[in-house]
């Protein structure tokens, strides 16, 4: 179990801009960063983080902590394991505290799964560099590829000895579990263990927290019937359509250089990273997906496609250009030499040479498309058509309309043929585009109607005391331990000897003034979330002299963790909701601490003696010879405390307006 203060020294240096800024591109907008999200799909930013503050908040899908919190959410992590990649990241020296037997059983699936695949990294990685079978054939394989020891040792690359068997015996004997091994897919549990990767140069596929997901094993034998290249299958960790090769080595260069290179296969990416150009990933064999895509537009909105000069594969490999379009990113393409790929080009030439081919050579994909499927059109006036329709939908897949005319008169000038015939086309497809997801909507909207009539719903209206519960949290987290002055009503016997009830001004900070009012109205937080957190800050405030919101966030809860930071996020944003006309107060900037905090606490009393007027009315009874008189009695006591909360209202907002 890690230590306390490991956990303390962690929070301590951790910069949750440095954190989420390995993952997600962040710009700077005033004192704060924002960015796209990484939970959702999305093209303009809605993901915030604050600096002075040191958390974020993701507006689009309501998730928010601090930097722990997002590595919980991003990476899937557990606590323990969002501690530990901090500390790595920072350089800390993790003190570690005996481990209980009901902690270590309660250590889940996905965390056991990717402990058995670090292992297995591990073993296959030594394997390849101390083991006489290794060096002969795996590490001597990759020596003739040209990868140096720092490269090898950079990208954890390795080999599964030959041996039925040898992985697997080795992690049970260690005490990684059977049931690991195969849901990792690195055993086969048939009528004997068998390793799946045996015999194969290994290459570990990791997330982009440095995290192992699976593999990518390359057989070196002639043995014609197994596959050349072997992957690890799906997994609750793993899932490649989501993963690219070499994300985790070149996520800051691609936001350094804004730019991806995006290749095919893993030499190519280690090749690539060797020569020194560092900011390329591949898709490893499969057919560009969206997901792929979007782990790349959180770093970059630029993208440059890489292909080789077999010429065979450029017409269907081409087809994710228009994916990469579609999600609002730029795309440029290099090809290289004939019987050439990244892989080799690299390894002929300099870092200086390679950059200067990539730069020299790199195609807007208009121009790409057009030289290469001219080619296959020549005279023909039909084929040339087809190639025209086919440019004209790629440029539809483009969101922005300035960038849709510029590749058209772009388009118009390569293919010798009018902006008008072009933009007709362009019309007729962005026009089917919008037809169709029209007919989607109204059959959505068809299926809402439906049910919203077999289930009539009344108009949405504002939750006052929800509103009300949620500012008494926001005045915690903002001023809670101000001291500020506050008007107390005193009971005092004057010169006539009569009692009369006298107010005085004294001070107090706000968290106590907020919890001796709810305990002298003997009144509890109704919404069970807020009233979890209220007590938690409560007890914090009582036993942090010195309360710092830096350390409550530091210690914050998981399931607190959302609600607490879009308080904190908005806390200068103005409502649009007309929260005065529903009786809530929103902060003003001439107004003190002390007036909000006396104007909410009123405001909700306010609230409550009027539901209970609202329940002592539904007592009334219209009947001729009810007897209302108790009913009555207590509405009209209650009516005069009310008016005596306005009164009180009056007085605390004139106090401060002079």
């Amino acid at each position: 179990m890690i230590s306390k203060s490991t956990i303390d020294t962690v929070f301590e240096t951790a910069r949750v801009e440095e954190v989420i800024g390995d993952f997600v591109q962040l710009k700077r907008a005033g004192s704060n960063f924002k960015g796209l999200s990484p939970f959702s799909d999305e093209r303009s930013p809605s993901f915030m983080v604050s600096p002075v503050k040191q958390i974020w908040k993701d507006f689009s899908s309501g998730k928010g902590g601090n930097a722990v919190a997002f590595l919980m959410e991003h990476e899937h992590f557990t606590y323990p394991e969002a501690i530990r990649y901090l500390a790595k990241k920072y350089n800390i020296e993790i003190e570690e505290t005996e481990q209980t037997a009901e902690e270590k059983a309660n250590t889940d699936v996905r965390e056991s799964m990717y402990l058995v695949s670090e292992f297995a990294q591990k073993y296959f990685h030594d394997t390849l560099l101390n083991s006489e079978e290794g060096k002969a054939i795996g590490l001597s394989y990759f020596k003739e590829r040209g990868f140096t020891n720092e490269t090898i040792k950079k990208f954890g690359l390795g080999y599964s000895p030959e041996i039925w068997d040898a992985f697997s015996k080795e992690a049970l004997g260690k005490g990684y579990k059977l049931e690991f091994l195969e849901s990792t897919g690195l055993t086969i549990n048939k009528e004997r263990l068998i390793d799946r990767f045996r015999g194969r140069v290994m290459f570990p596929i990791h997330s982009m927290s440095g995290r192992v997901l699976g593999f990518g094993g390359r057989i070196l034998g002639n043995d014609k019937k197994a596959a050349k290249y072997l992957n690890s299958p799906e997994s609750d960790i793993y899932h490649k359509s989501k993963v690219l090769y070499g994300i985790f080595m070149a996520k800051q260069a691609i936001a350094k250089q804004n730019n991806c290179y995006l290749v095919e296969g893993y030499t190519d990416v280690i090749q690539f990273n060797q020569s020194g150009i560092e900011n390329v990933v591949a898709s490893s064999g499969t057919a560009l997906t969206p997901d792929q895509i979007r782990l790349i537009n959180r770093l970059t909105k630029n993208i440059t496609v890489l292909f080789d000069g077999d010429a065979a594969g450029l017409r269907a490999s081409i087809r994710g250009i228009d994916l990469i379009l579609e999600e609002g990113m730029n795309v440029k393409v290099c090809t290289f030499p004939d019987g050439e790929d990244p892989d080799s080009f690299a390894k002929k030439n300099s870092y200086e040479a390679l950059l200067q081919y990539l730069e020299t050579n790199a195609k807007d994909f208009i121009q790409f498309k057009a030289s290469l499927l001219m080619d296959e059109s020549k005279n023909d006036p039909v084929k040339k058509a087809d190639l025209i329709r086919d440019m004209v939908t790629s440029i539809s897949k483009i969101k922005d309309r300035i960038q849709r005319e510029i590749y058209i008169q772009e388009t118009s000038r390569i293919m010798d043929i009018s902006e008008q015939v072009l933009l007709n086309t362009l019309a007729q497809l962005v026009q089917k585009d919008i037809t169709e997801t029209g007919k989607k909507i109204k059959e959505e909207q068809k299926a809402f109607e439906v049910v919203k009539n077999e289930n009539p719903v009344a108009t949405e209206k504002i939750d006052v005391l929800y509103e009300l519960e949620r500012k008494i949290i926001e005045i915690l987290l903002l001023y809670g331990n101000k001291t500020e002055e506050f008007e107390d009503v005193l009971l005092k016997t004057n010169e006539q000897g009569e009692i009369e009830q006298v107010a005085e001004m004294k001070e107090y900070k706000v968290y106590q003034r907020i919890y001796l009012s709810l305990q002298e109205d003997e009144v509890e937080l109704a919404n069970p979330l807020f009233r979890d957190i209220y007590n938690d800050l409560i007890a914090f405030f009582h036993q942090n002299e010195n309360f710092s919101l830096e350390n409550y966030l530091k210690e914050l809860k998981p399931e607190f963790s959302h609600e607490v930071t879009d308080i904190l996020m908005l806390e200068e944003q103005q409502s649009l909701h007309n929260w005065e006309g529903q009786q809530i107060i929103v902060k003003l900037k001439d107004q003190t601490i002390g007036q909000y905090v006396s104007e909410t606490i009123l405001t909700m009393r306010w609230f409550l003696v009027d539901r209970i007027i609202e329940e002592l009315k539904s007592e009334i009874s219209s009947e001729p010879e009810a007897d209302n008189t108790e009913p009555l009695s207590m509405a009209m006591d209650y009516y005069k405390l009310i008016n005596a909360f306005s009164k009180k209202l009056g007085r605390v907002m004139s106090r401060y307006s002079n």
